[in-house]
């Protein structure tokens, strides 16, 4: 039997086809959202826009799949698209975009064709740094329970505060909207044909996302939404009261989208969730595993048992029950540029090298011999200072620079800033006994891994699969089809059939290891310097002020 696991990402969708018995992928095919700038729809008068056409998702929801399947049938003498049992999902997030009473994406209607308020607000769209500021002040005057689970800030990249800014900027479009759904619910609801009020709403997306908990009877109250706009407490109405974890059936295949696809009605599908979160699953998530998931940005997510006492842990996205497996708590927490940072160097600043001239030239570099020391700021700081209006740095500059050696110098403020977060974990006790990493820069960048390695110390193992996140969401429908369909009734042992990790290990160099101490200490130094407020030598209103300025400059 097979499952078809469906991963939504920034630039594209990937469809991936696996045998559920033996997890051997069968087939996938990547289709590149054509609209914007390598799928995302961008402003130049405004860097922190970032916006997506929901029509990309469609077209390559039926293009994907249908490409996929294709494939399989040349791949496997045995397969047979009546043997597809599951679907599952993963997507960006927060992705939250604003439908209709039917669910129709308001950039359908031609009067918001082409407003980039009326499309999805991608995860990295930044636009609300004053509206999660202002969340954040209120939450903490008259609920900061609110805030106990998503590390005492909330984020411009997460649900609300996109919402909140969409009234402050568009109201015409914000009220136009019947509900707004995040991403991950949006897919499986078209692939099901349901309505918004009958939805079954991520779990993932809403605990780490919405500050959703049943602690607190699950969304924040109608009366704290209303404080922060009267309009917004009116929406809550038309949002949700429950959640559901991956593997619950979010529905069945309709009809409609069974022909389009060539699938039988009826198979379920899975409830969605977040990428970096399925990404974990299939790269066999258990106790003590951070897994990394490197791309654009970075995501690390960890889980640990619901009877075992968690602390709430300050800078950290999310400490969410259910969030990543059933029975787990599910931690989040990453950076918000790793792969975009690379990509920006190259892309700018360069001089035509291309990523693999350039690791070739810095793998030859030794560790401090650059004398360049970076802060990997580029878009925020997601972790652990949650703080979107900081930006990125590089000092040690020389008339003698070169390309090369600024390259590994945003490598290593990367690894910096992955062990920045293995050292807040672990000091309110959550155990990191090994370092899993998946996504396309830990499959192709050697050099990457090993200094990642030589930085915090630790073994970097890499996940067997190549599209850990689809197959994730793969595992998900096996477990959502259940056992008597073919597939399974628990992830464990889902994961035990199809999860495997590469051969090839990294380990730390001694002597590298203790440079990069040295380094790492400079690197904390001007990351408190920099990103703490009050700290005794504060440059925090730098950065602040730099963009004060840029914007009002801009403006006229």
């Amino acid at each position: 039997m097979y499952c078809i696991g469906l991963d939504y990402g920034t630039n594209s969708v990937r469809a991936l086809v696996v045998n559920v018995r033996d997890g051997s992928e069968v087939a996938a095919f990547v289709y590149n959202y054509p609209s914007g700038e390598n799928g995302i729809i961008v402003e130049t008068t405004n860097h922190n826009l970032a916006r997506q056409n929901p029509a990309d998702y469609i077209s390559g929801l039926e293009t994907s799949v249908n490409q996929a399947l294709k494939q399989a049938k040349e791949n496997d003498t045995g397969f047979d698209a009546t043997k597809v049992i599951a679907i599952g999902i993963d997507t960006t997030g927060s992705t939250p975009l604003p439908v209709d009473k039917d669910g129709i994406p308001l950039s359908f209607h031609e009067e918001f064709t082409n407003n980039p308020n009326a499309q999805a607000w991608l995860w990295k769209d930044h636009t609300s740094y004053a509206e999660a500021q202002q969340i954040t002040e209120l939450a903490k005057r008259e609920h900061p329970e609110y805030l106990t689970r998503c590390g005492g800030v909330y984020s411009s990249e997460w649900f609300f505060s996109k919402l909140l800014h969409c009234i402050n900027v568009d109201g015409e479009v914000f009220d136009a909207a019947y509900t707004w759904l995040e991403c991950c619910d949006f897919i499986p609801a078209v692939l099901t044909s349901t309505k918004p009020d009958n939805i079954k709403r991520s779990r993932c997306a809403a605990g780490h996302k919405a500050m959703y908990s049943k602690q607190w009877g699950g969304l924040p109250s109608k009366n704290f939404l209303s404080k922060l706009n009267p309009r917004l407490g009116n929406l809550r109405d038309r949002l949700y009261e429950e959640t559901y974890p991956i593997g619950d059936e979010a529905g069945t295949l309709c009809p409609e989208w069974a022909s389009k696809l060539g699938l039988s009605p009826g198979i379920p599908v899975s409830v969605g969730a977040f990428d970096a979160h399925l990404g974990a699953v299939g790269s066999g998530a258990a106790t003590g595993k951070m897994i990394k998931i490197i791309g654009t940005s970075t995501c690390d997510i960890l889980i640990s048992p619901l009877d075992k006492r968690l602390d709430n842990i300050p800078g950290i996205c999310g400490i969410v029950e259910d969030s990543v497996l059933p029975g787990y708590y599910g931690l989040e927490a990453g950076q918000s540029a790793v792969g975009d940072i690379f990509n920006w160097f190259v892309n700018n600043l360069a001089s035509g090298q291309t990523h693999e001239e350039l690791t070739k030239k810095a793998s030859t570099l030794k560790p401090g011999q650059s004398g360049l020391l970076a802060l990997d700021w580029n878009n925020g700081n997601r972790t652990v200072l949650v703080d979107q209006r900081l930006t990125g740095l590089l000092i040690g500059q020389t008339l003698h620079t070169k390309a090369d050696e600024v390259y590994r110098a945003l490598i290593e403020s990367t690894a910096f800033g992955a062990l920045k977060i293995i050292e807040r974990l672990e000091e309110y006790g959550v155990e990191v006994s090994e370092v899993i990493n998946c996504g396309g820069i830990s499959e192709k960048n050697s050099m990457l891994m090993q200094i990642y390695a030589d930085v915090t110390g630790r073994q970097m193992k890499i996940a067997g699969s190549a599209q850990a996140c689809a197959l994730g969401s793969a595992i998900a429908a096996s477990v959502a089809a259940g056992k008597n369909a073919g597939g399974y009734d628990s992830f464990e042992q889902a994961q035990a059939k199809i999860c495997t990790l590469k051969q090839r290990t990294f380990t730390a160099d001694p002597e590298n290891h203790a440079i990069y101490k040295r380094l790492y200490r400079l690197y904390c130094q001007l990351h408190d310097s920099f990103g703490v407020r009050g700290n005794s030598s504060s440059l925090y209103n730098v950065m602040k002020q730099l963009l004060e300025i840029k914007e009002s400059v801009s403006s006229k």
